[in-house]
């Protein structure tokens, strides 16, 4: 009986077969772990810019702070100040 012209299977065509598999999965794995991989890194690319940003304005309130407790006290000096000067001229009013 002839069943027509067919391959033979042999076990090396066979290994060749599920290497070419193995090295397609390979490769997609490969495509994958890169992909995450880019993604990893602008997800990083962006924190660090967020970090940055943070930093920077983290620095301005602390300038900010600064000039506050620096007129904070230069208010009260004044206060203190002007409290001391009607305390002197009213002091210095003869009393009928």
């Amino acid at each position: 009986m002839c069943y027509g012209h067919r391959r033979s299977v042999s076990p090396d065509s066979f290994a060749q077969s599920r290497a070419r598999r193995t090295e397609n999965e390979n490769v997609l794995v490969v495509e994958d772990l890169r992909g995450r991989l880019a993604e990893t890194e602008a997800r990083l690319a962006r924190a660090r810019a967020r970090e940055a940003e943070l930093s920077r304005r983290l620095e301005e309130m602390k300038r900010f702070v600064s000039v506050m407790e620096i007129l904070e006290t230069y208010l009260k000096r004044r206060f203190r100040e002007q409290q001391e000067h009607l305390v002197h001229l009213f002091s210095s009013i003869p009393q009928k």
